[in-house]
């Protein structure tokens, strides 16, 4: 299981999710970019700036309540330690 954190072009909405297959999830949210009734349509988050695994969906769903209650700050120094440039990842060729 997999926790992630997209974001916009211009780094001003963070959206948190989870999945089971990261790659396909992607594809999904970035095929929804015009549907302006999801989040991710109406505000253009399609970047990947960070993911982790969970060993299962217990812990991924625990983690993933945690980090959407994190205030904006603790979110961006999370980001910031992994990926310091806010560059958009491939999952398939992160060597991060």
């Amino acid at each position: 299981m997999y926790i992630y954190i997209l974001t916009n072009p211009i780094r001003t909405v963070l959206y948190i999710g989870m999945t089971n297959d990261l790659q396909r999830r992607l594809e999904e949210h970035s095929s929804g970019l015009g549907e302006a009734g999801k989040f991710t349509g109406r505000y253009q988050t399609n970047l990947l700036v960070y993911f982790e695994l969970c060993a299962d969906p217990i812990q991924a769903i625990a983690r993933e309540k945690q980090l959407k209650g994190w205030v904006r700050a603790k979110k961006e120094a999370l980001i910031q330690d992994f990926n310091p440039t806010w560059a958009a990842i491939d999952p398939l060729t992160w060597d991060g």
